[in-house]
């Protein structure tokens, strides 16, 4: 049975003098008082500083021995351990492990290129079990302290090359910018597009996390196989950068050319028609492939068949190729609709509906959206003589880039 006032006792006077002790002083006080309690004198002690049972018993060991408690030095210093003591570091008996250990971690710069390890994955416990099968004696833990001390950490991939950079890129950037600005003075509308990928609709995880009760998360499917009942869905987005709102129609076939040019005339006639009444032209601004890349000829028929329905003059730029993220409506809409439904399970098409336009940010975004139940062939061919129809006009700079289509 425990002294709860010994305890206490023991607990407070451990608490005023531990600032002052070193390690080899703490187990010696500690055994001190162990000894002079009754039966239980070491378990007292331990529960009432935290000490462990073996610590306390070596304190035993030096005060039987009447070791000092610590040892000075010529210089005036003083020492709590001996001199020599403890393990050798696996470096000081095997200085070869660390380049074999590099070796492993950058096969293609420090080693091998044939290394076992090259194609897989260079986890502690694989990095260990390798160096042990070529002599080393070490565990993974250590070759986890030795990776940190070569200046290596556990990193992820980080998205920065966009892939091969065309030598007018700058220049098609600063074309789409003096263009913006010169729609935008005269009041006509300028617009950014895109599609977002495919969302599977069902009791699919989706990333991310979001409050709920201890121990009572949102039951989800293990596997991601579509539902064949309610599909995919494809968000195509349009966005307005000056009036920061979107549109967003929710397709549920393909994504094609067709698709694309549908959601801008939805979009007009939902959105940019009453905001933009005396517009005589649109600027759209466009990823280079994809439903509305510059190669399409379906792209460029369906804003021929858009122009002449709602009587404009759309002007396109195409981003340069390998910057689609450089596409503001991935940065200003997409990453808050994303946001909006992280960590959420996309039961039907009206919660995708609903969540896409209820996302708002604290800038006053306004988001629009509706469903397309609309089919969309795949593989439709445009003629020569189709695509001699478009009312097209290259401009001077980079005509496959930028180029506008007169209503007939």
């Amino acid at each position: 049975m425990v002294d709860t006032d010994t305890l206490i006792r023991v607990r407070q006077k451990y608490k005023r003098l531990s600032p002052v002790m070193n390690e080899k002083v703490q187990r010696q006080w500690a055994a001190a008082e162990a000894l002079g309690l009754a039966r239980g004198g070491i378990t007292l002690v331990a529960q009432a500083t935290g000490l462990s049972r073996t610590t306390i018993a070596a304190g035993m060991r030096d005060l039987q021995g009447g070791q000092r408690t610590t040892t000075p030095e010529a210089s005036g210093t003083e020492r709590v351990r001996r001199r020599g003591g403890g393990r050798k570091s696996v470096v000081q008996h095997d200085p070869a492990v660390l380049e074999a250990l590099e070796a492993l971690v950058e096969p293609t710069t420090r080693g091998d290129p044939q290394s076992p390890l090259r194609w897989t994955c260079k986890s502690t416990r694989r990095l260990a079990t390798e160096l042990q099968r070529q002599g080393h004696v070490l565990s993974y833990q250590t070759v986890a302290l030795l990776l940190q001390a070569l200046g290596y950490s556990l990193q992820s991939p980080r998205k920065t090359r966009e892939g091969a950079s065309h030598p007018d890129r700058n220049a098609q950037f600063e074309h789409i910018n003096r263009k913006v600005k010169a729609f935008q003075r005269r009041g006509q509308p300028v617009i950014s597009v895109d599609a977002k990928k495919k969302e599977l609709v069902g009791n699919f995880a989706n990333k991310g996390q979001e409050w709920h009760p201890v121990g009572h998360p949102e039951l989800v499917r293990t596997q991601d196989f579509p539902d064949q009942g309610l599909g995919k869905v494809i968000p195509y987005g349009v966005y307005d950068p000056a009036a920061n709102a979107g549109w967003v129609s929710v397709g549920v076939d393909h994504d094609t050319a067709a698709f694309a040019t549908e959601s801008l005339r939805r979009w007009w006639g939902e959105m940019g028609q009453g905001r933009y009444r005396d517009a005589t032209e649109l600027l759209v601004m466009a990823d280079g492939g994809g439903s509305n890349g510059r190669r399409s000829r379906l792209w460029k028929v369906g804003l021929q068949q858009l122009a002449d329905q709602i009587g404009l003059r759309i002007s396109v730029c195409h981003f340069p190729p390998g910057t689609s993220k450089w596409n503001k409506i991935e940065h200003r809409m997409f990453c808050h609709i994303t946001k909006n439904w992280r960590g959420r399970p996309l039961m039907s098409r009206a919660v995708v509906v609903n969540l896409i336009a209820n996302t708002t940010t604290e800038a006053g975004l306004e988001i629009q959206a509706a469903l397309d139940l609309h089919s969309y062939k795949t593989g439709v061919k445009v003629s020569d003589e189709e695509l001699a129809k478009v009312k097209l006009t290259k401009d001077r700079f980079h005509g496959e880039w930028n180029y506008t289509i007169s209503p007939h």
